[in-house]
Protein backbone atom coordinates (compact mmCIF):
# COMPACT_ATOMS: atom_id res chain seq x y z
CA UNK A 1 0.00 0.00 0.00
CA UNK A 2 1.41 3.44 -1.23
CA UNK A 3 0.71 6.36 1.21
CA UNK A 4 -0.54 9.26 -0.34
CA UNK A 5 0.03 12.69 -0.07
CA UNK A 6 -0.15 15.51 2.65
CA UNK A 7 -2.45 17.43 0.40
CA UNK A 8 -4.93 14.52 -0.17
CA UNK A 9 -5.04 13.73 2.80
CA UNK A 10 -5.64 17.16 4.03
CA UNK A 11 -8.32 17.11 1.78
CA UNK A 12 -10.08 14.14 3.03
CA UNK A 13 -10.08 15.46 6.45
CA UNK A 14 -12.19 18.65 5.84
CA UNK A 15 -15.62 15.84 4.55
CA UNK A 16 -14.50 13.96 8.02
CA UNK A 17 -17.03 14.74 11.18
CA UNK A 18 -15.69 15.84 14.83
CA UNK A 19 -16.61 12.41 16.00
CA UNK A 20 -15.01 10.47 12.60
CA UNK A 21 -11.52 12.79 13.46
CA UNK A 22 -11.72 12.03 16.96
CA UNK A 23 -11.87 8.20 16.30
CA UNK A 24 -8.95 8.48 13.43
CA UNK A 25 -6.64 10.22 16.05
CA UNK A 26 -7.02 7.79 19.01
CA UNK A 27 -6.83 4.69 15.98
CA UNK A 28 -3.54 6.35 15.31
CA UNK A 29 -2.26 6.85 19.23
CA UNK A 30 -2.92 2.84 19.05
CA UNK A 31 0.14 2.25 16.43
CA UNK A 32 3.23 4.42 17.08
CA UNK A 33 4.73 5.58 20.73
CA UNK A 34 5.74 8.70 18.68
CA UNK A 35 2.27 9.48 17.62
CA UNK A 36 0.76 9.00 21.04
CA UNK A 37 3.57 11.48 22.19
CA UNK A 38 2.95 14.21 19.89
CA UNK A 39 -0.93 14.00 20.68
CA UNK A 40 -0.24 14.15 24.51
CA UNK A 41 1.97 17.28 23.57
CA UNK A 42 -0.87 19.20 21.11
CA UNK A 43 -3.38 18.15 23.74
CA UNK A 44 -1.97 18.97 26.61
CA UNK A 45 1.95 20.99 26.86
CA UNK A 46 1.33 22.84 23.98
CA UNK A 47 -0.22 25.74 26.04
CA UNK A 48 2.45 25.74 28.22
CA UNK A 49 5.55 26.07 26.10
CA UNK A 50 7.82 26.96 29.12
CA UNK A 51 6.47 24.19 31.15
CA UNK A 52 6.86 21.60 28.52
CA UNK A 53 10.41 22.81 27.90
CA UNK A 54 11.34 22.27 32.15
CA UNK A 55 9.55 18.86 31.58
CA UNK A 56 11.89 18.01 29.07
CA UNK A 57 14.59 19.30 30.58
CA UNK A 58 14.23 16.94 33.60
CA UNK A 59 13.93 14.31 31.28
CA UNK A 60 17.25 14.92 29.84
CA UNK A 61 18.59 15.50 33.91
CA UNK A 62 17.35 12.01 34.25
CA UNK A 63 18.85 10.30 31.27
CA UNK A 64 22.24 12.15 31.89
CA UNK A 65 22.11 11.07 36.00
CA UNK A 66 21.46 7.13 34.45
CA UNK A 67 24.17 6.69 32.30
CA UNK A 68 26.48 3.86 32.23
CA UNK A 69 29.71 6.06 32.66
CA UNK A 70 32.23 2.55 32.91
CA UNK A 71 33.78 3.44 29.30
CA UNK A 72 33.32 6.26 26.97
CA UNK A 73 31.54 3.54 24.70
CA UNK A 74 28.73 3.23 26.87
CA UNK A 75 28.83 7.46 27.14
CA UNK A 76 28.81 7.62 23.69
CA UNK A 77 25.45 5.26 23.02
CA UNK A 78 24.12 6.97 25.55
CA UNK A 79 24.44 10.71 24.57
CA UNK A 80 23.83 9.79 20.94
CA UNK A 81 20.14 8.42 22.91
CA UNK A 82 19.70 11.22 24.98
CA UNK A 83 20.26 13.68 21.41
CA UNK A 84 18.20 11.89 19.05
CA UNK A 85 14.96 11.94 22.45
CA UNK A 86 15.64 15.40 22.36
CA UNK A 87 15.34 16.61 19.13
CA UNK A 88 12.32 14.04 18.72
CA UNK A 89 10.66 16.61 21.45
CA UNK A 90 12.27 19.18 19.21
CA UNK A 91 10.54 17.90 16.55
CA UNK A 92 7.03 17.87 18.59
CA UNK A 93 6.85 21.52 19.62
CA UNK A 94 8.46 23.43 15.76
CA UNK A 95 9.61 26.62 18.07
CA UNK A 96 12.86 27.87 17.29
CA UNK A 97 13.27 29.37 20.76
CA UNK A 98 12.36 25.82 22.04
CA UNK A 99 14.59 24.19 19.74
CA UNK A 100 17.47 26.31 20.64
CA UNK A 101 16.81 26.54 24.66
CA UNK A 102 16.89 22.39 24.54
CA UNK A 103 20.19 22.40 22.35
CA UNK A 104 21.65 24.57 24.80
CA UNK A 105 20.61 22.58 27.93
CA UNK A 106 21.67 19.32 26.18
CA UNK A 107 24.93 21.27 25.31
CA UNK A 108 25.67 22.35 28.72
CA UNK A 109 25.08 18.88 30.49
CA UNK A 110 27.43 17.16 28.06
CA UNK A 111 30.33 19.69 28.94
CA UNK A 112 29.50 19.11 32.67
CA UNK A 113 30.03 15.75 32.34
CA UNK A 114 31.87 13.12 34.06
CA UNK A 115 34.16 11.92 32.77
CA UNK A 116 35.02 14.61 30.78
CA UNK A 117 33.99 14.70 26.84
CA UNK A 118 37.67 16.29 25.66
CA UNK A 119 39.37 12.96 26.15
CA UNK A 120 37.13 11.41 23.51
CA UNK A 121 37.15 12.70 19.93
CA UNK A 122 33.70 11.29 18.94
CA UNK A 123 32.11 13.60 21.82
CA UNK A 124 33.97 16.47 20.85
CA UNK A 125 32.93 16.03 17.49
CA UNK A 126 29.22 15.97 18.49
CA UNK A 127 29.44 19.08 20.58
CA UNK A 128 30.90 21.01 18.50
CA UNK A 129 28.54 20.15 16.02
CA UNK A 130 25.51 20.92 17.93
CA UNK A 131 27.32 24.45 19.08
CA UNK A 132 27.24 24.96 15.59
CA UNK A 133 24.15 24.03 14.82
CA UNK A 134 22.43 26.26 17.80
CA UNK A 135 24.36 28.97 16.18
CA UNK A 136 22.92 28.78 13.27
CA UNK A 137 19.46 28.50 14.68
CA UNK A 138 20.52 31.80 16.75
CA UNK A 139 20.26 33.87 13.58
CA UNK A 140 16.81 33.12 12.72
CA UNK A 141 15.70 34.48 15.84
CA UNK A 142 14.58 37.97 16.76
CA UNK A 143 17.16 39.98 18.08
CA UNK A 144 16.47 40.70 21.74
CA UNK A 145 16.17 36.68 21.60
CA UNK A 146 19.97 36.36 19.75
CA UNK A 147 21.49 38.70 22.37
CA UNK A 148 20.22 36.60 24.88
CA UNK A 149 20.77 33.31 23.85
CA UNK A 150 24.59 34.43 22.24
CA UNK A 151 24.76 35.14 25.79
CA UNK A 152 24.14 31.72 26.89
CA UNK A 153 26.53 30.06 23.99
CA UNK A 154 29.48 32.40 25.08
CA UNK A 155 29.08 31.41 28.42
CA UNK A 156 29.47 27.51 27.29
Amino acid sequence: MKAVSVVTIRKELKHKSNEELAELCLRLSRFKKENKELLTYLLFEADSEEGYIETVKAEIDEQFASMNTNSYFYIKKSVRKILRNTKKYIRYSLNKETEVELLLYFCKKLKAMSPPIHRNTTLTNLYDRNMEAITKKILSLHEDLQYDYNQLLSAL
